[in-house]
């Protein structure tokens, strides 16, 4: 009985420690996806061409993460602004000094199920990952 115990806890060591660093890099590269079009969004829209992050280039970053295995539909954007005006609207771009934050956040997927044969308790499948950024307006009319 004792080495039936042993040889199963054995097994549920071994499957976690071979298969934890799979799921902890493909964690690692979504988080790094997510901060670097989080990052390219504010770099394009807040430069002095746009002034706005509009509804096509959130459809056009949901692609490029698509291309990446991210389900386009599970990605979030919010955005805001220090101002209190609309970040999206590009009828009326933010002026020159005023921030532009956006928070890009998609769900963990199951990514930590495995930790459940070590006895740790994965996240909620409600709670996502997140990337932030802000950056100032660049734009002039």
């Amino acid at each position: 009985m004792k080495q039936i115990l042993i040889f199963v806890l054995f097994a549920a060591l071994l499957c976690w420690l071979m298969f934890s660093p799979i799921y902890k890099h493909v964690l690692i590269v979504r988080q790094a996806v997510l901060q670097q079009e989080v990052d390219y969004l504010l770099e394009v829209g807040a430069s002095g061409s746009y002034g706005y992050i509009s509804a096509a280039m959130q459809e056009q970053s949901r692609q490029r993460l698509a291309r990446f295995g991210m389900r386009p539909d599970d990605i979030s954007y919010e955005l805001s602004s220090t101002s209190g005006q609309s970040a999206s609207d590009s009828s009326n771009p933010l002026l020159r000094g005023t921030g532009i934050s956006l928070t890009m956040s998609y769900p963990y997927e199951n990514l930590f199920e495995i930790d459940r044969l070590i006895g740790l308790t994965p996240p909620l499948p409600t709670e996502r990952m997140r990337a932030f950024g802000m950056k100032m307006s660049e734009y002039v009319p």
